[in-house]
């Protein structure tokens, strides 16, 4: 029987998300679907190809043999895809961007913005999801460019250094520590703190300078977006290390304030994820170009790039 590519698709993602409404996400459809289309699939090979029983994705023996097939299947799809892209030329096809939360929500819209005016006939598509499941999809060539906060260990991948991001620690304007005097780091631990989930990329970056200031917070409260991070912090919940960037609009509207932290400055470089030896689309080397020497935060700069 012919395996069904768009059902081995789901289940691929799937697989490579650990997640049923992460895989959702990055296909963008509803986590009921993706469970019905991976069970229909299991229907029709006739095998279990996942481990329900431990309440997690777990894949059987099965699973895991079809999904080193599936990786070489849709690598070589790709591959056929660029290749038939380069032939109708840089103004036609599509672009898929996939990107870390924080990254996908307050630092590209402003460049494809930029770049969809430059190239209106280009169609654009970008996916927000936490560096490791990025990472993942950049790895099945699901994503054509992939942008990241945190670090990536993975075989076949490079990481290189894209821009500098500034890191705040904010609270709610009548919290303690953003009144009076400058705190310290034993302040910082003595009170909750909102962070990501495991698998965020902000998430590995914060818990590393927190370590390295010798900083280990009592409690911690976890949410699964910088969005309701800030959110949480503005309703008093506690404080949070996050973007400068991601911060700025409730900054300048009062609802968050930075607390004043003596000697210390937290920083993180935002990187450009690769495929080792993978050459990239006529599109894709553009815009990564153009997201090189883009003017952060400004949509109204001029942006002059190269080809």
């Amino acid at each position: 029987m012919a395996l069904n590519l768009h059902l081995l698709r789901l289940f691929t993602t799937v697989a490579q998300c650990e997640s049923f409404s992460r895989a959702g996400d990055a296909l963008a459809i509803s986590q009921s679907a993706v469970s019905k289309g991976v069970r229909e699939f299991e229907r029709q090979v006739g095998v279990a190809l996942l481990d329900r029983t431990r309440g997690s994705v777990v894949l059987t023996d099965a699973g895991q043999a079809l999904l080193h097939h599936a990786k070489l299947l849709f690598t070589i799809e790709r591959g056929a895809e660029a290749e038939l892209q380069a032939f109708r030329g840089i103004e036609r096809g599509g672009l898929h961007i996939g990107a870390s939360t924080t990254i996908a929500t307050y630092i590209l819209p402003p460049i494809l913005g930029l770049f969809h005016e430059a190239h209106p006939t280009i169609q654009l598509r970008l996916t927000s999801a936490n560096t490791r499941d990025i990472a993942n999809l950049l790895t099945s060539r699901s994503i054509d460019l992939a942008f990241v906060e945190g670090p990536v260990d993975l075989p076949g991948l490079t990481l290189t250094p894209w821009r500098v991001d500034e890191l705040v620690i904010v609270s709610a304007p009548s919290h303690p520590l953003a009144m009076g005097r400058k705190a310290t780091t034993r302040d910082l631990a003595q009170h909750r703190h909102i962070v990501r989930e495991h698998g965020s990329g902000t998430r590995d970056v914060v818990d590393s300078a927190l370590r390295d200031l010798g900083v280990i917070p009592t409690e911690t409260m976890e949410v699964d977006s910088t969005a309701a991070i800030m959110q949480a912090v503005a309703a008093g919940l506690g404080i949070a290390v996050i973007s400068r960037t991601a911060a700025a609009d409730m900054l300048a509207l009062g609802k968050l304030q930075i607390i004043n932290v003596t000697g210390v400055t937290i920083g993180r470089s935002l990187n450009r994820l690769t495929i080792a030896g993978r050459p990239l689309s006529s599109a894709a080397l553009m815009f990564d170009r153009f997201a090189a020497q883009a003017d952060r935060g400004t949509r109204k700069q001029q942006i002059d790039y190269v080809i």
